[in-house]
């Protein structure tokens, strides 16, 4: 138990420093997005080649994976039935705020917390794979086909999907782990010491977006909505990924814990994207990734304490 709050500890530390450093303006006002794209195309395609290829093939695909997607796919049929029967929104901002409630921060927050609270950041790559590979795109293809004008291919997703490398760097990494291919040290070694830049990059990132924005506001109409969002995100997520993990897949100790830990984790920041792209549910995403980021890491640390208790 201190060791899973100390790693909590260390999370929170690196993500105040941020906070400041977004106070004080010291890196520009352009920190914020200079330091996800670092990590986004550069440090965490890195960290995750060598955390998959050095990493139980079984594992990457096994019952985390399900957990997942079941997690997921439950969170996200309650969003759109709660919003459809009782606030009567549109198909498009359902899905927008559907994917706001069911698709977690598994790359900026997960790696960070699989590392220091985890112990390793694999725990992280079943939840990166299965979204990034099928979950948004599974949520495109629902909103191109709900958005007029809009049509995209099922071979357009696929190659839009490959172009992520975040999912290229993960499945060269799965190829490594599966037939055993090892780097030469002199290849390996500026890999690994450019994956070491991702975790603090991302923290840091982290702590400065929660500079400034205000949530909830009246004028919006929509504070419902993001109130759903967020106790489904903060609260039945990790329940159903409890449930599924140890209901289904019979997990037991660490993997249970890392599992819920990662249904717990807040709602992805790349939402707020996507529902710039089609203009639906703007303040929906907006909100439920502000609120969600604040409130699911003090959320986290209850759930050893649930979990042991």
């Amino acid at each position: 138990m201190l060791g899973v709050l100390s790693g909590f500890s260390v999370v929170w530390a690196v993500i105040i420093v941020g906070y400041f450093v977004g106070r004080t303006g010291v890196l520009g006002a352009d920190a914020r997005y200079v330091l996800n794209r670092l990590t986004f195309f550069v440090a965490s395609p890195a960290l995750l080649f060598i955390t998959v290829a050095d990493s139980d093939p079984a594992a990457v695909l096994g019952p985390s994976l399900g957990v997942a997607a079941i997690s997921a796919a439950g969170v996200a049929l309650l969003y759109f039935a709660i919003t459809g029967w009782w606030l009567r929104r549109d198909r498009p901002e359902r899905l927008v705020g559907a994917m706001s409630a069911s698709t977690v921060n598994s790359a900026n927050l997960g790696l960070p917390i699989a590392a220091y609270v985890l112990g390793n950041t694999s725990h992280a790559a079943p939840a990166i794979l299965f979204q990034l590979a099928l979950w948004s795109p599974i949520f495109l293809v629902f909103l191109d086909a709900s958005s007029s004008g809009r049509r995209t291919t099922p071979t357009a997703m696929v190659l839009t999907t490959l172009r992520n490398p975040m999912i290229v760097a993960s499945l060269v990494g799965l190829l490594f782990a599966v037939f055993g291919w090892k780097l030469p040290q002199p290849i390996l070694e500026p890999i690994e010491l450019i994956a070491g830049a991702s975790i603090p990059a991302m923290l840091i990132a982290f702590g400065i977006s929660l500079v400034g924005s205000t949530p909830l506001e009246k004028i919006s109409a929509r504070r419902s909505d993001v109130l759903v969002g967020t106790g489904l995100k903060l609260l039945v997520h990790p329940v159903l990924a409890w449930l599924a993990g140890s209901l289904i897949f019979r997990l037991e100790g660490a993997d249970l814990f890392a599992v819920v830990i990662m249904g717990a984790l807040p709602s992805a920041q790349n939402v707020f994207v996507t529902a710039s792209r089609y203009e639906q549910g703007l303040v929906v995403a907006k909100d439920t990734v502000l609120l969600t980021t604040i409130a699911a890491v003090p959320a986290m640390m209850l759930v050893p304490i649930i979990l042991h208790g």
